[in-house]
C-alpha cells in the first residue's frame, strides 16, 4: 500500500480556509493561484513601481485624460488615474483568479459617508463597463462609523463590501448588523499595539492578541447566525495564520504563502461555526452612541484605526503624486 503523501500547511489550510492573497503583484497571485486577492493603496504604490507594471499605469493616465473630456484640471485628472489603476489593477488579476478581488475607497473619505458611496459606485461602474459583474468586486472601506453607513447603502444595492482596519468588536458587530458581506481584523497590526504597550518582544501564537481578537469576532458572528464572512489580515508570522484555522477566509502576503507551502505537519482546525453557535456569549445592542463610546474606551483600536488611515493616506498621496508628473 503506497502510503499517503503529506501535505503542507498550505493545502490543510485551504480545506477549512479560503485562502486569499494579499499582495499587488500580478506575479505572484499567478504563482499562488488563489481563489480571491486584496489590494490596499501600500500594495498598489509598491506595484506600480515595479517596470513591468508600466503598462498599467499608462492605461490608468491615458484612461483618465480620455474621460477628461478635455478638462484642464490638473488635479481631478490625477485622481481620475489614482482610481482607475486600482480597477486597472482589478482587471488584471481578475483574469488570473477565479473569486473576486477587492478595491479600496480612497482612505480620505472614511469619514464622509456619501463620498465614499459615490467612489463605491463610480469604481464599480468601471468594472461593470469593462464586462465585469459586480459579484466579483468587493469594495474595501475603512470600519469606520461613517464607512459602515457607507457599506450598508451599497450593500443594499448590491455592491459587496469588505469593511477593513477593523481591530475591535464593536466595529465588528456594527458592520455585520449593517450587513457588510466581509470584514477584516488586522491579526498583526493588533500585534504590534500589545507589543509596544506591555513592552514584550513575542507573544505565544495562541496568546497573541491579534489571534484572540479574531478569534472573539468569528465566534460573536457564528454565534448570533450573521451571514457576515470574516477574513483575518495584516500577518507578522505564520503562527498567528495556524491558529486562525478554519477561520471563513485569511489574506496572507505572498512570503507566508510560500512559508506555508514549504511547511508540513498536522494543521488543526482551530475555529469552528458549529462549536461558536454554542457558546455562552452575551448579545451586544450596537448603536452610534454605543460604538463611539466602547471606540473611545478601547484605545488600540482608536490607535490603529487613525494610524491606519493615516498610512493609507500618505500611499495614496505619493501615488498621486507619481502619476501627476504623467499630465505634463
Amino acid at each position: 500500500m503506497v502510503p499517503a503523501m503529506a501535505q503542507s500547511l498550505r493545502e490543510q489550510l485551504s480545506q477549512m480556509t479560503v485562502v486569499v492573497a494579499d499582495t499587488g503583484d500580478i506575479n505572484a497571485i499567478r504563482k499562488f493561484k488563489p481563489r480571491d486577492a486584496t489590494t490596499n493603496p501600500s500594495l498598489l504604490m509598491a506595484a506600480a513601481q515595479m517596470k513591468e507594471y508600466a503598462p498599467l499605469v499608462d492605461n490608468a493616465v491615458n484612461w483618465a485624460k480620455a474621460d477628461a473630456s478635455g478638462s484642464s484640471d490638473k488635479s481631478a485628472l490625477v485622481r481620475r488615474a489614482l482610481d482607475r489603476l486600482s480597477v486597472e489593477f482589478g482587471l488584471h488579476i481578475l483574469e488570473i483568479i477565479a473569486g473576486r478581488v477587492s478595491t479600496e475607497v480612497d482612505a480620505r473619505l472614511s469619514f464622509n459617508t456619501q463620498a465614499t458611496i459615490e467612489k463605491a459606485r463610480n469604481l464599480i461602474g468601471q468594472y461593470e463597463a469593462a464586462g465585469t459583474p459586480r459579484a466579483r468586486i468587493l469594495i474595501k472601506i475603512a470600519s469606520t462609523w461613517e464607512g459602515i453607513r457607507a457599506a450598508e447603502v451599497l450593500e443594499r444595492d448590491g455592491i459587496h463590501c469588505n469593511l477593513t482596519l477593523l481591530f475591535g468588536l464593536h466595529q465588528a458587530i456594527a458592520c455585520a448588523d449593517a450587513g457588510a458581506t466581509l470584514i477584516s481584523p488586522f491579526v498583526g497590526r493588533i500585534l504590534d499595539w500589545h507589543k509596544k504597550a506591555s513592552g514584550k518582544s513575542a507573544y505565544p501564537p495562541a496568546e497573541d492578541p491579534g489571534v484572540l481578537s479574531v478569534t472573539r469576532i468569528y465566534n460573536y458572528l457564528k454565534r448570533f447566525g450573521y451571514k457576515t464572512e470574516v477574513m483575518g489580515a495584516s500577518f507578522r508570522n505564520v503562527g498567528e495564520i495556524t491558529e486562525l484555522a478554519g477561520c471563513d477566509l485569511l489574506t496572507i502576503a505572498p512570503n507566508f504563502l510560500e512559508e506555508l507551502a514549504k511547511t508540513e505537519g498536522p494543521l488543526p482546525r482551530k475555529l469552528d461555526p458549529e462549536k461558536a453557535r454554542t457558546m455562552a456569549i452575551e448579545r451586544i445592542a450596537m448603536d452610534e452612541a454605543t460604538f463611539r463610546k466602547m471606540h473611545a474606551a478601547d484605545a488600540m483600536a482608536k490607535d490603529k484605526l487613525e494610524e491606519g488611515i493615516e498610512g493609507f493616506t500618505k500611499a495614496i498621496v505619493v501615488l498621486e503624486k507619481a502619476l501627476s508628473d504623467r499630465f505634463v
